[in-house]
Formats: structure tokens, sequence, C-alpha cells
């Protein structure tokens, strides 16, 4: 353990934690918690709450480091989009937060842990949250071990492991513990008084942010290290180390530690005096902006191995050491952010950090998941019969028709091979894996355009073949894959488009979904006079010819636009075919991510598809902010059917990556001005996703 004379290093423990959190939430997030909680009931079941109080925090994603796309993980939203339950006991905690499943677990009221120090082992997609103020662990904490990921820890407190001894070596109690954990957000925390440390972040933990907390009255506040490994990535940002004598944070090899807007405080007089604030060590590469310290001794610190770059700290009654020097990094690079003015830090800090009775909306990013209203009614589907259908077409069949309330159709686990079609009656109807992954329930059929049908009615055309039809509005996919996995080489003589997922119905939303294929795999389709709106999000969408294609107004945000070989081990193809009507808009791929294992240059982002002729459509597809792999050629779009992309809307805006390029006469770039017009509420207009 640590002393105040720095002797140990963290890596020397044998038990650790990572935590991570999102930026700027003075007001992040979301809705009142208080009373909005009632509506779940006494008990730990999820139940069905007023519209006016749907949790809308419960679809947050984090900021930082936590949002980055990596390690197959893209970003962190917790347990979004899973069923929300709330617990007043420790065994109601334990179960939905070990749970395989994705929980938004709801702490109403003070869990006394037994023994004292339990720390509960955390699986990967949950959120745990605390009722406004309410929610308290005493005694103990949370555990998150080698490859959880995708966990966010909110708004609770956790407070009062502390055995008696201050510099604790016996008993290894922190608030929260996480040991090669990835994708962890912890934000809006009161976190106090605990026998071993307030955060542990070891063995490699990395993608974290951690922010809006109150570290308070403890001995080792916040250690990062355990490891001779230098790859962790972290934010730490408006964070109060108040009355803390060590790990202010102490970094060591970490990779890229990004720490801003934190408020360091050290009161005069008390048994508590800080022996130093930051600290980077080892390999560290650390960036540290716009902080205040105030009565610190020793504020800042660097091992000589270490880099430490400083800009815009202020430093009020310091003494001692106060260090900079190497080169680190640009966050910039990685993540975007702002920065308060170092002046306001202590004002603001204080004000906002630790958890709130209400948090508000107005720091959730445009692409934030949108808020989680309660379905009122629930259909379960599993193979083996232990669900309510064995068929996910059956359970559609059953749900309600012209529903004005939201109806889930939760999937277990398996690979159904059927076909499902939601007709134009069946609104605000959602499909929910129920696994732990998208990949854990696979819907999949096989059949392509040229498939003769049974009974020798023809063949199924392009928009027949598809493996789900969605016609009804409001439609919601999540946590699952849609598939078409027909083989164009072992039937290369039929017609080879085949749509996994076809959707012509207005305001469609894919939320952590695998939409897989190869030629035509996801159709997007006008409804009408309606635009057929569509948002997918943090999302995978495989093919290789025109693999995403249609009329609607279409936004794909955050996924990865993965190209594969063709049938004949080619690497040509297309990733966009839209077919656009004059006076709409298209589609706009935003801060996403194109490339696969096909070869260099031979893939195009788009061509104009004037379907059937038309030369009146003005098909549209804008790429933007977005990683672009080697595959895509340095000319990214293509003419089709003798209409040229020339004539029609094909741009690009500061994208990035071994396949983008400079402004050209056949690769257009969007003004800073134009680029305004086509953001993401631009094209869904007056509709706000709001979730299942």
């Amino acid at each position: 353990m640590e002393s105040t004379q720095h002797t140990a290093r963290h890596r020397r423990r044998r038990l650790g934690l990572m935590i991570g959190l999102p930026v700027a939430l003075a007001t992040a997030v979301g809705v009142t918690y208080g009373a909005a909680f009632g509506a779940f009931g006494a008990d730990a079941q999820p139940r069905a709450a007023a519209a006016t109080t749907a949790p809308a925090w419960a679809g947050a994603a984090a900021d930082g480091f936590a949002s980055v796309d990596a390690l197959g993980q893209h970003g962190t939203y917790g347990g979004r989009g899973g069923a929300i339950v709330t617990v007043r006991t420790q065994a109601d905690l334990e179960k939905y937060a070990t749970a395989a499943q994705p929980y938004v677990i709801v702490v109403a009221g003070a869990i006394t842990m037994a023994p004292k120090g339990t720390e509960i082992k955390v699986a990967s997609h949950k959120t745990i949250v605390g009722s406004g103020t309410s929610g308290h662990l005493v005694g103990g904490g949370f555990f998150l071990g080698q490859g959880v990921h995708n966990v966010i820890i909110r708004n609770l407190t956790i407070r009062d492991s502390y055995a008696g001894t201050w510099n604790d070596k016996e008993h290894d109690w922190d608030a929260i513990q996480m040991d090669g954990a990835h994708h962890v957000w912890i934000d809006h925390n009161d976190l106090r008084h605990m026998a071993d440390g307030l955060i542990d972040s070891r063995k490699d933990t990395t993608y974290l942010t951690v922010s809006w907390n109150r570290l308070t009255n403890d001995n080792k506040a916040f250690g990062i290290g355990w490891t001779d490994h230098v790859t962790a990535d972290l934010t730490i940002h408006h964070n109060w180390f108040h009355e803390t004598q060590q790990r202010n944070p102490s970094a060591d090899n970490v990779a890229h530690a990004h720490l801003y807007n934190n408020f360091l405080q050290d009161d005069p007089g008390t048994s508590i005096t800080a022996a130093y604030g930051n600290y980077a060590r080892g390999g560290t590469r650390m960036v540290l902006e716009n902080s205040y310290f105030d009565g610190v001794a020793n504020p800042v610190t660097r091992d000589r191995t270490a880099s430490v770059v400083q800009r815009g700290n202020l430093f009020a009654h310091t003494t001692g050491r106060n260090e900079s020097g190497g080169t680190a990094f640009d966050p910039h690079a990685y993540y975007s952010y702002t920065l308060d003015p170092a002046a306001a830090v202590p004002a603001t800090v204080k004000a906002g950090a630790g958890p709130r009775s209400t948090i508000g909306t107005a720091s959730v990013p445009a692409s934030a998941p949108s808020p989680v209203p309660a379905a009122t009614t629930a259909f379960t589907v599993a193979k083996d019969g232990s669900g309510r259908y064995r068929t996910v077409q059956a359970a559609v069949d059953a749900a309600p028709s012209n529903s004005a309330s939201r109806t889930v159709i939760s999937i277990a686990p398996g690979t159904y091979r059927e076909t499902v079609r939601i007709p134009a009656g069946k609104p605000r109807l959602t499909l929910r894996g129920a696994g732990g992954s998208r990949k854990d329930t696979v819907i999949v059929q096989n059949h392509a355009s040229g498939t003769p049908k049974p009974g020798g009615s023809g063949t199924y055309g392009t928009a027949g073949s598809a493996t789900v039809t969605v016609e009804a509005d409001d439609f919601e996919a999540r946590g699952l894959t849609i598939a078409n996995d027909f083989d164009e080489k072992a039937d290369p003589r039929v017609s080879a488009q085949a749509v996994a997922l076809r959707t012509a119905a207005d305001r469609v939303r894919l939320d952590d979904v695998s939409v897989t294929g190869d030629q035509d795999t996801l159709e997007l389709e006008a409804a009408g006079r309606k635009p057929g709106r569509v948002l997918v999000t943090n999302s995978e969408i495989v093919g290789n010819v025109d693999f995403v294609f249609g009329g609607a107004t279409a936004v794909i945000d955050r996924s990865v636009l993965t190209l594969k070989q063709r049938a004949d081990g080619s690497s040509g193809g297309c990733v966009t075919a839209p077919s656009t009507a004059a006076g709409r808009k298209g589609f706009l791929i935003t801060r996403s991510t194109v490339g696969g294992a096909v070869a260099p240059g031979g893939v195009s982002l788009g061509r104009p598809w004037h379907a059937g002729g038309d030369a009146s459509l003005d098909p549209q597809t804008t790429v933007s902010h977005s990683t672009l792999g080697r595959a895509v050629s340095a000319t990214p779009w293509a003419d089709m059917g003798g209409f040229s992309w020339k004539d029609d809307r094909f741009a690009e805006y500061r994208n990035t990556g071994p396949g983008a390029g400079p402004a050209s006469g056949s690769r257009p770039q969007l003004t800073g001005a134009q680029a305004a017009g086509q953001e993401i509420g631009d094209w869904l207009g007056d509709w706000t996703p709001a979730g299942s």
C-alpha cells in the first residue's frame, strides 16, 4: 500500500478496480429522480410508469474515453433497453447487478451491506443509479472484474466501510474496484469514508470516464495502475477531491490520462492533510487542464519517466512540487469536450458534484440515447418453450393492434430461423434481445430475390427476400442480430439481392443491433407521404454491394459499417445506394466507422439509385465525422444505371482515417455552413426518439 512518501507502487496490490464517467453534467441527462421512481412499486420487479415520469436518464451514455468505440464496444450506455427495476435490499441488488441480462437498476433507500466490506460483482450491460439522493450503499461497494464492460454507476452515495485504521492494510474494502474492466462511467456519486480506496482502477482497466463525483474523507481517493502495461485510457473531470490524503488521483502507467476541471481542496487545520494532488507515475502521459488546486501540498507531481502537460490550471495556497514536462497527446483527437474556466471550477463543481435530486437535459449531446418510456405490454419468446411463444412472428401476431402504448417482445438467446413481418397495424412495437450481447439473439433466413417461393408462385423479389419487414411506425429493435445468410456461392444462378431488414415506416429506431448479409443487407424506404425516418445507433451493418439502400430519411450514428468480400472473392462494392425523393433528406452517416477485410481502395461510399430509371429522384448520402478504412476508394462516389453521382447529392465532411482524402472534383466536401444544416436534428425534424 502507498504511504505519504509514495513508496509503494499501485501495481503491487492484488485487488483493484477502475472507473469511468461522462463529462459536463452539472445538469446532465434527463428527468426528476425522486418521486418518479415510486411508480416501480415496493418490490424489485419492473412495473409500468406513467409517461410523464419515464426516466430519461435511463438512456444516458458516457462522454470522454468511455464514449470511444473500441474492443467491440460502441461507447458506454449501461443497461439501456433492459428492464428498469427498483431495489431496496442487498439480495435484490445482487440479483440484478450480477445477471447476464441488461438492467437499469434503481437503488431506492439505504442498503447496509452484510458482511461489511462486501463488493457486489457487477456484470456487463448495467446501469446502477440512485433514486434522488436516497440511494446509499453502506459498508460495501462494487467490483468489476476482467472483461466486464458497458457499466454505468451514477447518483449513489457509497460510504462507511471504514474499519478503524486510517492506513488500513488488512481490509481491501473499496467503494468501486475495477480489475481489467472497460467502458465504465462513474458519475455524480458521493464516495466517502471507506476502509481502503474510494476508486481503484487496476489491471489495464480502460475506456473509462469519471465525472462529477465527490470524493471525501478518505486516506486513498483514486488509484490507477497495478500493471506493467501502458494501455489504459481514461477521462477524469469535474470531480471534487476534498479532504483526501493521497491518490488524488495517482495514475501509474496510463497511456492517455485526461484530467480537466477538477477541484482539489485541502482544508487547513484538520486531521487530514493531502500528501499530494495529481500524480503521474511510470509511463503515464497526462493532460491536465483548467483544474483548481486549493491548499494542496505538491499539487502536481510526476516521475521522470512520466509526462505531464499542464494548461490553464489555477493554484491557491499550494506548496511543494508543481511539475510538468514531456509530451502527451491531444484529447480532441479522441472525443469532443468543452472546458469551463478554471476560476469558475470551485463554484461549479461544488454546486454540481455528487448525487442530484433532479438531473436535467441541457448537457445531453444530440446523439445521446433517448428516454426509455415504460412498456405496458410485454411478451416473451423462447425456442425451448420457456417463453410465452416459440417464434417471433407468433408474438408479433399476438401483439395488440393500433396500441397507444409500447409493446415489448423480449426474445431469449438463440437462433430463430424464420421471416418476421410487423404490419402497419402494429405500431409502437419493440423487438429486444434478452441475451448479454446482440450476438446472442439472432433472427435469420436465407431468401434471395431470385429464390423461388414455395408452391411455384414466382420468386421473392428484393423486397420480399427480407428476413424482417417493418411496416409499422415507431418500431424499435435492440440488442439482437437480424441476418440474411443466403449463400451466393452455393447458388450463383439466383439473383443475389438478399435483404436482412426492410423498413417502410416512420420513426424507426435501431440500437445495439447487427444487420448482416451480402448484397442489399439493409433496405430503408419512405412510408408513402411520410419520410420514413430511421435512426441507427451503436450498431453494426455488414455487406458488400449497396448494403444500405432505399428512399428513407435515415441517420446512422456511432456505428460500424463492415465491408466483406463478394462470393467470388473480389472486393469491389458500394456501401450506400440512396433513392431519395427530391426535397427530402437521404442518408447521413456520422461519427461512424467504415472498414473491413477487403482490398484497399476498391469500395465506394455511395452511388445514386434512380429506381426504375426515375430521373425525378435526388439521391443523397452524406458521410461526416467518420473514420474511413483503406478499403474506401480515393474517388468514393460512383455512377449507377446511367445516372451520374455529380448530378445528385453526395458529400463528405471532416472524415479521418486512411480512406479519407482532401476536397477535389471527385471528392466534394461540405463547407462549415453547409455542414451546420446536415446534422442529426435536421434529419429527425420534430421526432425526438424515445427508446423502449
